[in-house]
């Protein structure tokens, strides 16, 4: 008598029924309008928080992913955008945390914009090293006050704190706006070097 193996190997193969399948077409298309609607501005704000590009694509990558993974729960919250950029701010000063992150990439000389006017440019490039310099928190408090225009109540929502903390934060991450700032820069508005 030939083996034959477990019945469980024998199982006939089906295609799945439609009731089987686990994304709905309809939730489905909404994600993706609400992804292609929202893109742009959580890389904008994600770049603003980390100041690196590709670490921002990255952690909105990562953050709609987990949008799309738990959509049919996260789109019934009370404000799908506070949701969303609260992920997000925490996505990047989780990946800020990492140990890898804490080495420091060797300095390139970069060329210089054409598209830009010179005087925005310049002001745009003192003021994001001047947050780079600071810690991811108080940065993410700025970016999302001075930035994103949310309010002390809103930005406390985003980053999962009290409005007290939100307060002091913004005025501790002003002050060392004002230190890391050429004096020059704060006095006419912007740098004559």
């Amino acid at each position: 008598m030939p083996y034959l193996p477990p019945s469980r190997y024998n199982k006939p193969s089906r295609p799945p029924a439609e009731e089987d399948s686990c994304v709905n077409e309809a939730e489905e298309a909404r994600f993706s309008e609400y992804a292609t609607r929202r893109l742009a501005t959580l890389r904008r704000l994600g770049f603003l928080l980390c100041g690196d590009w590709h670490l921002a694509e990255d952690a909105v990558s990562a953050v709609m992913t987990k949008v799309y993974v738990g959509w049919q729960r996260i789109q019934q919250s009370d404000n799908l955008d506070a949701y969303v950029r609260r992920m997000l701010v925490r996505a990047i000063i989780d990946e800020r945390r990492r140990p890898w992150r804490r080495e420091t990439p060797a300095q390139y000389p970069l060329a210089p914009p054409s598209a830009a006017a010179p005087d925005t440019t310049h002001d745009r490039m003192v003021l994001r090293e001047a947050l780079s310099r600071m810690p991811p928190g108080r940065r993410a408090v700025l970016v999302l006050r001075y930035f994103e225009e949310l309010s002390v109540e809103e930005t406390a929502a985003a980053m999962g704190c009290s409005t007290g903390t939100v307060k002091s934060q913004t005025a501790r991450g002003l002050a060392a706006l004002r230190e890391l700032l050429p004096t020059d820069y704060l006095l006419y508005g912007k740098s004559t070097g």
